[in-house]
């Protein structure tokens, strides 16, 4: 039997700011099972302590302290273990030079051929069941399950997955924090123990979301953004401040400090865990859709619901659909002037095409060893937009460079290695290889990879650049659609003229205004960073110049860019370009692109210009880069310094001119493109691994204004009721312990009609609020001035605003308007045009019950839980739908609001549905009758009937949905157990 040590040897790395105090998830122990009520408050003086002290204190001696608290546990939890059935396959891992790095659980032990041919991304599902089974939470049977991946995965088979840690940010961190602290007081109001409420895996809550450009073009812009961001989101951030304390395991990172993608791939990613002496694959989910960026790092992460999210923080294991893996084999390399951008987009136009919905994609072949550790983070960063769960990419000896590169130390990268080796979880493409056995397999050439971007209003419509100018004409001509604005013929070559400051300038259909080189997705990879200063610094040699009147911006995904762009000298000409540092975070990518000029604003409304945005980013949907850019393209930094220049997408870089330089000479793309060898030397001789270590180093220390925050050191939080930002919200008022069980729906009116594509930030946006909406008349109301609005997403722990700011969208398409675009609907029984909320509330005041119809993939984008808990504070009761994208369905199910699918073939068109009927939607009132995926009977007041499937998708869900949602359920757990 596997004994945990009560003197653990602390991790060698310094970069481990925390790992989980709490080592019995870590020998896969139910809560129920494992802790006594005595074992809480030396937990929660552990972690409160290691908060209160982050600063003080070095990530070792942090260990070593959390360590001290908890040895008088160690006895009980190390005879507790013993429960694990697997516990005689944990051994230990020998050091190189003696002694042994810590135990693990050893897949080889098994002797099983099955686990041999499994994809690599199974296997950490694999180690995560044997190290957490207790017969309990997770069983035999769910072992089996995934040893049999390659027979149990066609079946849709249900396991249950533990993560390593939770990933948050400040947008989807300040509800899920202000859902724990709501749920603390509901633990106190049915006589619990709130001091259960407690994250038991290491979380990490990275300030990202917040800044906007609201300076631009000026060498002070990140302080003068910086401020701006403070005043706004002071509360937010004390509140967030106060969760650090307040709840055990919890680290923030403050504003400032870089994009939580990044963070998480130069810094928080463990790659392999070492916990009080036992090793295990890191795993993490994260509330915002792109944590699969880390993917690229080895480490299995995905995007979930807030929610969901902190289930998995209070030990709830994440029931999930064992996925079938798609296997994608790279050859060849990318040719010169391609870059990951291109590639990447190529991928999801190429996977979107497959079908890897609810899938994995694993990537392999001998192309892996052209591609950098950033590239690949660039490739799984936009899972999200081709529709994969995961894109991994398992570690091998690049990824062991990158960890080196990153100031990961020498003996925590061997340590990785060898517990890796040990498992068969490392590929070494100077061994042979053993064949791997996937659901599908995709192949490409990086060879054939072109020059593209994408838009004008999809990630996946990709453009070839050479075929740019063609695509943008017929984006005139189309009629309105994703392909299309429908511009008149005798209107597409109008041109305005107006003044901007004094000087005179002009705009016309396509003409760039906004050009930002943001977002996660690319800032995070030196050689498009670095390329994108080549472009600028060719353009000034040769007298180019961007127009003033383009707003553009540079936004890092950490101060790692910033020291490398110093010390190539490139940050210079990015700044002659209009190109200086505007903050450090995801800006224009989330909507926070700040306004535009007031002449350029009239321009464009008073002309009803088509203009453009040209953005580093993974999101284009209208409406969420700016209001007025109704054309929105995904590029590669080195192009969006190109277009810029150009100041038009109207434009074919092959054949015209990109502007007039020195002497009138007119300068085209070919010269100002850097080659691969340039960006490559500048690589080489600019990115250093003293600039991470430094910059990592001073992470915890925050800024003077974080710093400065004053915080209660109250383990319950005390609400304001005048707060505009942070507000309890009602999902336990009233709350029993008997959960209220399955609801159908009984003559319900429709909400709205939606087609396809409806993504989360038309349910709730997350840009500027508008001036005439609910949620700016409500704001109004309670003395808050227009300019002090904020943003909808840094509201999000005010209820109230974002009720109100639900399917509030302005480009949102309501087929009950016949046409009309807008956040309005027709109220059914008056024909009274409303705004959402308001119908929504006339509905509810009159004691009925509504749904919502819609098309195919329902909830696409980002992981955004409001899209969720929106429509339920506004009565929503169900959601008829053709698709629903994944992470938006388990939230609608955590809710408790009923996702049902037409039939294969039926929509509400195809069943004459015009979303003026009502709808009574038959279920069970038992959870017992009730199965996963099971048909249900849709009937109409008019007497159409037929026929969808539930998408409670396991059992665990159903569970959810009997008990009112999954916190309620968990809550009704804790006091129980």
């Amino acid at each position: 039997m596997y004994k945990i040590a009560t003197s653990p040897s602390p991790s060698p790395s310094s970069f481990f700011l925390h790992s989980s105090p709490f080592p019995v998830s870590s020998l896969s122990l139910s809560l129920a099972k494992s802790l006594s009520s005595t074992s809480y408050p030396l937990l929660s003086l552990a972690r409160r302590s290691n908060s209160r002290s982050l600063r003080r204190r070095s990530p070792l001696s942090l260990r070593a302290h959390t360590s001290t608290v908890l040895q008088p546990l160690q006895k009980s939890i190390s005879t507790m273990a013993s429960e694990n059935p697997f516990n005689g396959i944990c051994t230990g891992l020998p050091k190189p030079d003696g002694g042994e790095f810590g135990k693990y659980y050893s897949l080889t032990a098994l002797n099983d051929p099955r686990i041999d041919k499994l994809p690599y991304s199974i296997k950490i599902l694999l180690e995560s069941a044997i190290r957490n089974c207790d017969n309990f939470q997770v069983t035999k049977n769910d072992v089996e399950k995934i040893i049999d991946w390659e027979n149990t995965s066609p079946k849709q088979v249900e396991i249950p997955f533990k993560p390593a840690r939770v990933l948050l940010q400040d947008f989807t961190g300040v509800p899920a924090v202000v859902d724990l602290a709501c749920m603390r007081d509901a633990m106190n109001n049915l006589g619990g123990d709130s001091s259960k409420i407690n994250p038991l895996v290491p979380v990490d809550l990275v300030i990202d979301h917040s800044v906007q450009v609201d300076v631009a073009r000026h060498e002070n812009a990140v302080q003068a953004n910086m401020d701006l961001e403070f005043q706004r989101n002071n509360e937010r951030f004390a509140f967030l401040k106060w969760g650090s304390t307040a709840f055990q395991n919890m680290l923030v990172v403050p504003p400032g400090s870089g994009i939580v993608h990044q963070v998480n791939l130069e810094y928080l990613g463990r790659v392999v865990f070492n916990t009080n002496g036992l090793l295990y694959p890191d795993s993490v989910v994260g509330t915002d859709s792109h944590t699969t960026m880390i993917d690229g790092l080895g480490v299995a992460g995905w995007g979930v619901g807030g929610i969901e999210a902190e289930a998995t923080m209070l030990g709830q294991p994440m029931s999930m659909v064992l996925p079938g893996v798609v296997g994608f084999k790279l050859s060849g390399k990318l040719q010169d002037g391609v870059t990951a951008t291109d590639l990447v987009l190529t991928v999801t136009q190429m996977l979107r095409k497959h079908g890897v919905v609810g899938k994995f994609v694993e990537f392999y072949g001998e192309g892996m060893g052209k591609l950098s550790l950033a590239d690949r983070a660039t490739i799984a960063n936009m899972s999200p937009e081709y529709g994969a769960t995961m894109g991994f990419f398992p570690v091998d000896h690049i990824t062991l460079q990158y960890l080196k590169l990153t100031g990961r130390s020498e003996e925590t990268v061997s340590m990785i290695e060898a517990y890796l080796r040990a498992n068969n979880m490392f590929v070494d493409y100077n061994e042979p290889q053993q064949d791997r056995v996937y659901s599908s397999y995709l192949q490409l050439d990086l060879a054939e990879v072109e020059p593209c971007i994408s838009g004008p209003k999809r990630p996946h419509d990709r453009v070839l650049l050479k075929e740019m100018k063609t695509d943008w004409h017929s984006c005139l001509d189309n009629k309105v659609g994703f392909k299309g604005f429908a511009v008149p013929k005798d209107a597409q070559e109008k041109v305005v003229d107006f003044s901007f400051n004094g000087q005179p300038a002009k705009l016309k259909h396509g003409s760039v205004v906004i050009a930002a080189i943001t977002s996660c997705t690319n800032t995070s990879n030196p050689s498009v960073m670095l390329g994108a200063g080549l472009v600028a610094k060719k353009a000034c040699e040769l007298g180019l110049e961007v127009k003033p009147w383009v707003k553009t911006s540079l936004a890092p995904g950490s101060g790692v860019v910033t020291k490398y762009l110093l010390q190539s000298g490139l940050q210079t000409y990015l700044n002659q370009q209009g190109f200086n540092i505007v903050g450090y975070g995801c800006t224009t990518c989330i909507g926070n692109s700040g306004d535009l000029h007031e002449s350029v604003t009239s321009a464009i409304t008073d002309n009803d210009i088509v203009a453009a945005a040209v953005l580093s980013g993974n999101r284009n949907f209208e409406g969420r880069v700016h209001p007025l850019t109704r054309a929105n393209y995904l590029a590669s930094p080195p192009l969006v310094v190109a277009y810029a220049l150009a100041g038009t997408v109207d434009i074919d870089f092959e054949k015209e001119p990109i502007g007039v330089g020195k002497d009138g000479k007119e300068v085209y793309f070919k010269e100002i493109w850097p080659s691969n060898e340039e960006v490559a030397e500048a690589v080489q001789s600019s990115v250093l691994p003293d600039m991470f270590k430094n910059t990592y180093e001073a992470i915890t220390k925050g800024n003077p204004m974080w710093n400065k925050l004053s915080v209660p050191s109250s383990s319950l939080y005390s609400w304001d009721e005048k707060s505009t930002y942070i507000h309890e919200p009602p999902y336990f008022k009233g709350m029993t312990m008997d959960p209220p069980g399955p609801h159908g729906v009984k003559d319900a009116y429709c909400l709205l009609n939606l087609g396809d594509s409806i993504t989360t930030d038309h349910i709730s946006p997350a840009g500027s609020i508008h001036k005439d909406s609910p949620a700016a008349k409500y704001l109004l109301d309670r003395g808050v001035d227009r300019r002090d609005f904020n943003s909808y997403g840094s509201r999000r722990g005010n209820d109230e605003v974002m009720a109100r700011g639900t399917f509030a969208n302005i480009r949102i398409v309501n087929k009950l308007l016949n046409g009309e675009v807008g956040p309005k609907t027709i109220h059914i029984p008056t024909g009274d045009k409303l705004y959402v909320f308001d119908a929504a509330t006339r509905y509810k005041e009159a004691g009925h019950d509504t749904i919502v119809l819609a098309g195919a993939e329902y909830g696409s984008g980002s992981s955004r839980d409001w899209a969720a808990k929106g429509p339920m504070l506004q009565g929503v009761k169900a959601v008829i739908a053709k698709s629903f994208e994944r992470i938006h369905r388990s939230n609608l199910v955590g809710m408790g609001i009923i996702p049902l699918c037409f039939k294969t073939g039926e929509d509400a068109d195809t069943l004459g549905l015009t979303g003026h009927e009502r709808y009574t939607i038959d279920i069970p009132s038992k959870v017992s009758e009730l199965k996963p995926g099971q048909d249900v009977t849709v009937t109409t007041d008019g007497g159409k009937s037929f026929t969808c499937t539930a998408r409670f998708d396991t059992e665990v869900e159903l569970a959810y949905f009997d008990n009112g949602g999954i916190l309620p359920y968990v809550i009704r757990n804790l006091i129980k157990k």
